[in-house]
């Protein structure tokens, strides 16, 4: 992402690609500073579904998103015309301009200047099931109109930059899973290609029951009933990843103008690569997550030994889990055993798309911090890493690694710098 000259890992002056506003909306807290509070502790949210009209489905065990209120935060005329996913989008985005201090002032000048990026999985699935229902069961007079955008995938992007005045780059990934970090690199081009700043990210809201019941075709989902033992990744006990809601926007934007407007710079984006190894083929998915590992390496100009945590994908069954870990063994040698390993997903649920946006959150306040997140409810770790168990760590943390892996075969890392000293 970053094409400058390294020095003992860091880059001369200020970075070209940063981080400078987080906003997030998860299952254990809305806003930075309440799921940084939560992830930090370790705290473990994950519990049975309550979503009207999943009672009879055998997924028991989901994060859910509770005691948000989009109201409070987006207005009525938007709220009607979008489905849950984009109102997390929303409020997360609002939260994240919040954050870097982003106003309409600095760009109402040229509002051509600002973008937005974001990536979806599940679209707006609650929305499209209740229009749905009523064509079938009213007639196609008590469908509203809204019906033929909300589910779409592009909802998010379009509504945020519609809300927000932003009328430069825009786009959406459906590009599975692993879209959540790809988005960064789209982010960081539109950066480096002369827009002032990017809104980026992913946000997923995938338990309407018409929702629950496609996903209830994927091998690796967790069907148990029990939230301390649904999603266990890297352990014996691994039997499959709990699905959730929610997730983050950032905004990104050029470091020198960031420093210029006396804007927060929060982390640095210094490396991104992808490869596909195809579905369901998790033994390959080894060698082609180490590809993309040593390439998002190679872009920020950052040896194996300097990464500090892996912010890991974590499917959570025992084929994946030990792909996972020769990745990172092929990738950073004899570092990878040694190397900090966390999965903060394994309390909130896994959110497709939104999983790796909510681990980059998590890296960028972990990096503020100097403080290594526990992976909840993982205690018997069965492969041979670092995972982070029990409590959280204190740690001179630099580098971040976040690894993003698809259903569909596609694999995702993202390098992130501190700017700290």
């Amino acid at each position: 992402m970053n094409a400058a000259p390294r020095t003992g890992g860091r880059s001369p002056g200020p970075p070209a690609v940063v981080i400078t506003g987080v906003g997030v909306v998860a299952p254990n807290g809305t806003g930075a500073d309440a799921f940084w509070k939560a992830t930090q502790a370790g705290d473990a949210v994950i519990g049975r579904i309550t979503r009207q009209g999943c009672e009879h489905l055998p997924l028991r065990v989901v994060g859910e998103v509770r005691g948000f209120d989009p109201g409070t935060l987006v207005e009525d005329r938007f709220l009607v015309q979008t489905d849950r996913f984009s109102h997390h989008a929303l409020a997360a985005a609002d939260l994240a301009l919040e954050h870097a201090r982003l106003g309409r002032a600095d760009y109402e000048d040229d509002p051509y200047s600002v973008g937005v990026v974001t990536a979806a999985g599940s679209g707006g699935g609650e929305f499209g099931q209740r229009e749905l229902q009523r064509l079938w069961g009213q007639g196609p007079r008590y469908v509203g109109p809204y019906q033929s955008i909300a589910w779409f995938y592009a909802a998010s992007t379009g509504q945020v930059s519609i809300r927000r005045g932003f009328k430069g780059p825009c786009g959406v990934l459906a590009s599975d899973e692993a879209g959540g970090l790809d988005a960064f690199a789209h982010a960081a081009r539109a950066v480096r290609q002369g827009s002032r700043a990017m809104l980026v990210g992913a946000t997923e809201a995938p338990l309407a029951p018409y929702s629950v019941v496609c996903q209830l075709g994927y091998e690796g989902l967790s069907l148990s009933d029990d939230p301390e033992r649904a999603y266990r990744p890297f352990t014996d006990k691994a039997c499959g990843f709990v699905p959730a809601e929610g997730g983050a926007m950032f905004v990104v934007e050029d470091g020198r103008a960031a420093v210029a407007r006396g804007a927060p710079v929060r982390a640095e984006l210094a490396g991104h690569a992808a490869t596909f190894t195809g579905p369901g083929r998790w033994a390959e998915s080894a060698e082609g997550l180490a590809r993309a590992i040593g390439g998002a390496l190679r872009e920020a100009g950052c040896a194996p030994e300097e990464v500090d945590v892996v912010f890991a994908d974590a499917l959570g069954t025992p084929e994946a889990d030990a792909a996972e870990a020769r990745a990172l063994h092929a990738a950073l040698g004899a570092h990878g055993r040694k190397v900090a390993v966390t999965a903060p997903k394994s309390g909130i649920g896994r959110a497709y798309c939104a999983a790796g946006t909510l681990d980059v959150a998590a890296a960028v306040l972990a990096l503020e911090h100097g403080i290594l997140p526990p992976t909840p409810n993982v205690f018997d770790v069965c492969h041979d890493l670092d995972v982070v168990t029990g409590g959280a760590r204190s740690a001179e943390l630099r580098t971040a690694l976040v690894l993003s892996r698809g259903l569909m075969g596609s694999n995702s890392a993202l390098v992130i710098r501190s700017q700290h000293p």
